[in-house]
């Protein structure tokens, strides 16, 4: 079992690992993520632990943070991901997160995006993170606004994608 990268009162956030394979394919099946995310191609659990070991785990290594595992501290049970990436393609590192549908609306993803927003803040230093969601995700766009995230733009992360919505938060200097 993996160590937690940190906790919130209800949730712990921890590396993904090629175990988690069957959960991870789950969650990036789930219709909501397809729509809002996009299909990763990932068809079987060979292709979740590849999903896990090129996106996360590489991560990790590179930048020291990631998606990470979130998990219900009261039965251990997966929810979601919720973590920091950064992308070539934007000058920040932003804050990403996905749930399970029957884990929505009961406040899961605002604690976990403010445990980690506060993670890349004092673990990481990052003075500035960004978020990108589709036009039309009303509870991202809920949640990144009650965080304090502004919109700043369209923007599009390449020629062939659809153009997505902007949001940053800038750290006060400490």
């Amino acid at each position: 079992m993996t160590a937690n990268e940190f906790e919130t009162p209800r949730l712990a956030l921890r590396r993904l690992s090629p175990d988690d394979a069957e959960f991870i394919l789950g969650l990036v099946n789930e219709p909501s993520w397809l729509r809002y995310i996009g299909d990763r191609g990932v068809r079987t659990p060979d292709d979740a632990r590849a999903y896990i070991l090129n996106g996360p785990v590489a991560s990790y290594a590179k930048h020291g943070f990631g998606l990470f595992l979130t998990l219900r501290k009261e039965d251990g049970v997966p929810i979601g991901m919720c973590g920091l990436l950064k992308r070539d393609t934007l000058p920040d590192a932003d804050v990403g997160f996905a749930f399970l549908p029957q884990f929505w609306s009961k406040g899961y993803a605002f604690e976990a995006v403010t445990a980690t927003l506060a993670y890349g803040r004092a673990v990481h230093g990052l003075k500035r993170v960004v978020a990108i969601t589709s036009p039309d995700n009303a509870g991202s766009i809920r949640v990144l606004e009650k965080l304090g995230l502004r919109y700043e733009k369209m923007m599009q992360l390449s020629a062939t994608t659809p153009e997505i919505k902007l949001f940053a938060i800038d750290f006060p200097p400490t």
